[in-house]
């Protein structure tokens, strides 16, 4: 018998849906997890090795709207601070090593808020993170090409783009504050 561990972690989630909890993002990290501990000899993940792609997206879930999409990131790829808007997202690393930085949000005198950089995490293969609704991080890949997994609450492009609920940092002076 073939093992399948994407079908069976998005089924295993989709079944388990409902509004964010504990419960439902310790069992979506387990699951994602899962996908970086996966066989490389497996189909799905094969075909993403021998591919290599930028972005592919692996899953869209009809029913709830979760997304899984995997990334092969070359060495020194920077992704700078942002959010995920509404949405909690989960990322795993197959192949490679990802570090991921956090950041808190820190009112200015001026009334302006700036970030805090709080800690930076090494994700090696095999390893989950959670980030939940407002969250700020980064992605920096110290170990490439890296094979990363990125599980969304729901399609982060229309978060973005359509209801412009992503924050994207910039930085000015050594200082990262919102657009």
């Amino acid at each position: 018998m073939t093992t399948d561990t994407l079908a069976t972690s998005m089924a295993t989630i989709s079944a388990a849906w409902g509004p964010l909890n504990s419960s439902l993002a310790q069992l979506a990290h387990r699951q994602i997890e899962a996908l970086a501990k996966a066989s490389p000899e497996e189909p799905w993940l094969a075909s993403l090795h021998h591919d290599r792609p930028a972005n592919r997206e692996l899953y869209r879930d009809p029913r709830h709207g979760f997304v899984l999409l995997a990334h092969f990131e070359p060495p020194a790829l920077y992704r700078p601070p942002h959010d995920h808007g509404r949405s909690w997202v989960v990322y795993a690393v197959q192949q490679g090593e990802i570090e991921m930085g956090t950041y808190d949000r820190v009112p200015g005198a001026d009334g302006t808020e700036h970030l805090a950089h709080r800690q930076a995490t090494l994700l090696r293969q095999g390893c989950a993170s959670v980030y939940l609704p407002g969250d700020v991080h980064d992605t920096l890949c110290v170990a490439g090409p890296a094979l990363l997994f990125r599980f969304t609450e729901r399609d982060l492009k229309h978060e973005d783009l359509t209801e412009h609920r992503v924050t994207r940092f910039k930085e000015h002076n050594g200082v990262w504050s919102a657009p």
